[in-house]
C-alpha cells in the first residue's frame, strides 16, 4: 500500500527542484527517488477499474476544452468521449457510482459552481447544478480538493478548514472532520487530499526545526461526524520543502 506525491524543495525565496517520493503505508517509511524519476499526467481527473478518464483543460493555445477521453489500462488505448455539456478547466474528476466532474473555470472571469456525471453506458453527461461547495472558487484557488471513501464523496472546504461529505440525494454537504492545517494558506495548492481504502489522507508541509518537513496524516470516516479519534500521522519526511504538487495512491 504506497502513495506516491511530488514536492517542490525550496530555500529562501528560491527553487531549488522537484522530487518524488514513495510511501510505504505498512513500513511507515519514505523512499526518496529524485526528480528524475517525476512523470506527471497533466489534467488527469480520474480513475477506476484499469481505466482513467481525463476531462476538460485548455489547448496549447489556451482555449479552454470540454473535450473528455478515456485510458484503458488493458489494452493500453485511448477513447474518444463524447463532450461535456461545459468548458472547464481547473476542475476536479473523480468515479462515485459514475463518473464526476466538479468545479473549474471556462473563463477568467466564470468560476463554475456545478458538476457533470458522465454515464458509462449510455455515454451521456448530465450536468448537476450548485453541486460544489458554497465559496470555492476564485483566481487564485487550487481545482477543488476530493477524494471518495466508499462510494461517498469528501472534499476540504478552504473557507472553514474542514472536511465536508456530500448528500447524492439532496445535493448537499455536511461536515465531517476538522482539518489539522489551514488549507487556505497556498489558496488550496501545496496539500494533497485522496482516498486509500477506507481511509482520507491529508498530505501537507510542516515548518520543522532544521526546516520545512512533508507529513503524511489519515482518518477513518467511519469514525462519525467530528469523531473522537483524530489524524493519525503515518509519515513525516524531514527537509523535504513543504510543498506538494501532486499525489496519486496506488495498491491500496
Amino acid at each position: 500500500m504506497e502513495v506516491q506525491f511530488a514536492f517542490m524543495a525550496e530555500r529562501g525565496a528560491n527553487v531549488i527542484g522537484l522530487n518524488c517520493c514513495r510511501i510505504n503505508l505498512i513500513l511507515r517509511c519514505f523512499d526518496f527517488n529524485g526528480s528524475d524519476s517525476i512523470s506527471m499526467a497533466e489534467n488527469m481527473k480520474g480513475s477506476s477499474a484499469g481505466i482513467a478518464i481525463v476531462a476538460g483543460g485548455s489547448d496549447k493555445n489556451g482555449c479552454i476544452l470540454k473535450s473528455a477521453k478515456l485510458y484503458n489500462s488493458e489494452l493500453r488505448s485511448w477513447e474518444s468521449l463524447p463532450d461535456m455539456n461545459l468548458t472547464r478547466k481547473m476542475c476536479s474528476g473523480f468515479f462515485m457510482d459514475e463518473f464526476y466532474v466538479i468545479g473549474g473555470i471556462s473563463s477568467q472571469s466564470d468560476y463554475l459552481t456545478c458538476g457533470e456525471e458522465y454515464n458509462l453506458k449510455t455515454r451521456t453527461w448530465r450536468r448537476i447544478h450548485d453541486m460544489m461547495i458554497r465559496g470555492w472558487g476564485g483566481p487564485m484557488e487550487s481545482p477543488p480538493l476530493v477524494a471518495v471513501v466508499n462510494n461517498q464523496l469528501y472534499a476540504v472546504d478552504l473557507t472553514t478548514h474542514e472536511v465536508k461529505k456530500y448528500d447524492k440525494t439532496k445535493n448537499t454537504w455536511g461536515v465531517v472532520k476538522r482539518l489539522l492545517v489551514r488549507a487556505d494558506s497556498k489558496y488550496g495548492w501545496g496539500l494533497a487530499f485522496k482516498a486509500c481504502g477506507g481511509n482520507l489522507l491529508v498530505v501537507c508541509g510542516r515548518r520543522g526545526i532544521d526546516g520545512e518537513d512533508i507529513v503524511l496524516h489519515s482518518w477513518c470516516p467511519e469514525d462519525g461526524n467530528g469523531g473522537e479519534r483524530e489524524w493519525d500521522v503515518l509519515s513525516i519526511r524531514e527537509r523535504a520543502g513543504g510543498f506538494v504538487h501532486n499525489c496519486a495512491v496506488m495498491a491500496c
